[in-house]
């Protein structure tokens, strides 16, 4: 009896092993690293993203190595693949999009602004923040009226976290046009891996994407706030459970994406893990409001 009970404890210990899934993600082409590359292991909350370097690294309990993961970069042709082939390997190659660049035409003479989403202060509430897997929440805009506009400033509103003592956090921001049949984030229209860094003391970012001159599609965009797993934005949070009283620890990343409550019922959320993108409903307590990401965007008229 003793034997049986001392090989049961052998194959828990064997199941309950972890194991080291690093290596280091790169251009196929260039075999330059690709820094800020997005991993997450699917129909689990499992991820982590590449540093500046390029290098990635989480602690996984052995069975993850028989999962598929999906990885993901602004540029690059999203990919999934098994997990035990990178974990041998130690290193991935991404595969650059091709896209058609649009001829540019600078034009100079804009005349009046719109402002959708203008957030006021006393108007922001919680957030949105991420412990488990990279994800993207993105807040569709719609294009209203037939003047033909350009996009030219986005602010994004954050909230200070006690828990987080780094100066800054870092995410990317995306901007996709919008899929004719499903309705969803379609294409990057920003080409450019664009990654801000928030100070922790500022109340909010802002973009000035102006230069890159994107017109704003008849269908409208959603922009997207994407977060980074990497060791810059981590920190630990702690709680007590509501039932047991126990202290729980978790790893989590910043930053903290401010939200609001708004009445539009045009602002669709929606959320991007594990490979899909999948809608977000939050209403307010007397259901005549939808909670969206505090995201502003300022549009010029020619």
């Amino acid at each position: 009896m003793r034997f049986l009970w001392f090989l049961f404890l052998i194959a828990f210990q064997l199941n309950a092993q972890e194991v080291l899934f690093e290596g280091t993600v790169y251009d196929q082409r260039t075999k330059e690293p690709i820094p800020y590359v997005n991993l997450s292991f699917l129909n689990t909350l499992k991820g982590t993203s590449t540093d500046e370097e390029g290098h990635f690294f989480i602690d996984l309990p052995t069975p993850f190595l028989e999962k598929q993961v999906h990885i993901s970069s602004l540029g690059y042709n999203d990919t999934i693949v098994q997990a035990k082939q990178i974990y041998m390997a130690k290193r991935f190659e991404l595969v650059e999009e091709s896209f058609e660049l649009d001829e540019v035409v600078v034009t100079e003479n804009f005349g009046n602004s719109d402002v959708l989403n203008p957030i006021s202060s006393y108007s922001l509430t919680s957030g949105f923040s991420s412990s488990a897997t990279p994800w993207v929440v993105a807040l569709y805009f719609p294009n209203v009226g037939a003047q033909k506009k350009y996009i030219d400033k986005l602010t994004v509103f954050l909230k200070k976290n006690e828990n987080f003592n780094r100066e800054s956090a870092k995410f990317r921001i995306r901007i996709y046009d919008v899929d004719e049949n499903t309705k969803k984030p379609g294409k990057d229209l920003l080409r450019k891996s664009i990654v801000l860094e928030h100070q922790v003391e500022q109340d909010f970012v802002s973009l000035d994407v102006a230069a890159f001159n994107i017109e704003m599609p008849r269908n409208g965009i959603y922009v997207g706030l994407e977060w980074l797993f990497v060791p810059y934005n981590w920190y630990k949070e702690t709680s007590r459970h509501p039932l047991t009283n126990k202290l729980i620890v978790e790893d989590r990343f910043a930053p903290t994406i401010r939200g609001v409550y708004s009445p539009n019922q045009n602002y669709r959320v929606m959320i991007y893990g594990m490979g899909e993108w999948t809608d977000f409903n939050v209403r307010s307590r007397n259901n005549n409001e939808n909670f969206i990401p505090a995201v502003s965007l300022k549009l010029k008229k020619e």
